[in-house]
């Protein structure tokens, strides 16, 4: 029954989305950056989400964005960076960083956000963390290694480098090709749907397209690997 009813919503937000307007706006269902960012993806599109597991919108926006992320296969690089308004979020970010660098973050994302939002841990705190890695059966040693390295602090001094390029005020905020920003928060506020989150995936598909199109233009010729 609940499967069902996350399908039904779903539909209804693709729907009002749709009936509202015919490919999204500018300046209304995205923006786009006055000073473009470098990406590095390559022929494929480039998304990079900004989140905070502090974040309710960004809880209930991200299993959506995992199944899109699937769905997209291998037209997109996804990159995360999360993100800290306050120093009571600096644990949270050094967490996701420490996750990323033990290649964990597939297994370990939604857990993560279930145990600040379900289990209330606010992972405000090393001792926070660090309970909290027992918990999932981390290897502790590995995983406080790396919290503690130079190159955690480098991933957090870059975030907040990325933050302001970016121009980054609230969260789930998601960029595309380091030039298109969609909020799915903001598109809720705006089309009232029931989870906006939806709309922003309806949006975010429009934009890789848009740019995926621009990449490979149509009569390229398909890059083949040959074997040898």
């Amino acid at each position: 029954m609940r499967l069902f009813r996350q399908l039904l919503l779903v539909s209804i937000a693709f729907l009002s989305f749709s009936a509202a307007a015919q490919e999204p706006r500018l300046g209304q269902e995205y923006t786009v950056l006055d000073r473009p960012q470098p990406t590095d993806a390559g022929k494929k599109v480039e998304v990079t989400e900004f989140f905070g597991y502090f974040c309710p919108a960004c809880n209930s926006f991200e299993p959506y964005l995992e199944a899109w992320i699937k769905k997209q296969g291998d037209r997109i690089v996804v990159k995360r960076v999360h993100v800290k308004f306050s120093d009571l979020m600096a644990s949270q970010q050094k967490l996701y960083f420490t996750l990323e660098a033990m290649g964990k973050v597939d297994e370990y994302q939604l857990k993560t956000f279930n145990a600040y939002h379900i289990d209330r841990n606010r992972l405000s705190s090393d001792a926070d963390v660090f309970r909290y890695v027992d918990k999932v059966g981390l290897d502790k040693k590995k995983f406080t290694d790396i919290y503690g390295s130079f190159a955690i602090q480098s991933k957090v001094n870059r975030a907040v480098q990325l933050m302001s390029d970016y121009k980054i005020n609230g969260v789930p905020t998601v960029a595309i090709d380091g030039r298109f920003i969609v909020s799915p928060a903001d598109l809720f506020a705006k089309s009232k749907v029931r989870d906006g989150s939806h709309a922003g995936l309806v949006v975010m598909d429009w934009l890789v397209d848009k740019e995926k199109k621009k990449k490979n233009p149509a009569g390229a010729a398909p890059v083949v690997n040959k074997k040898k």
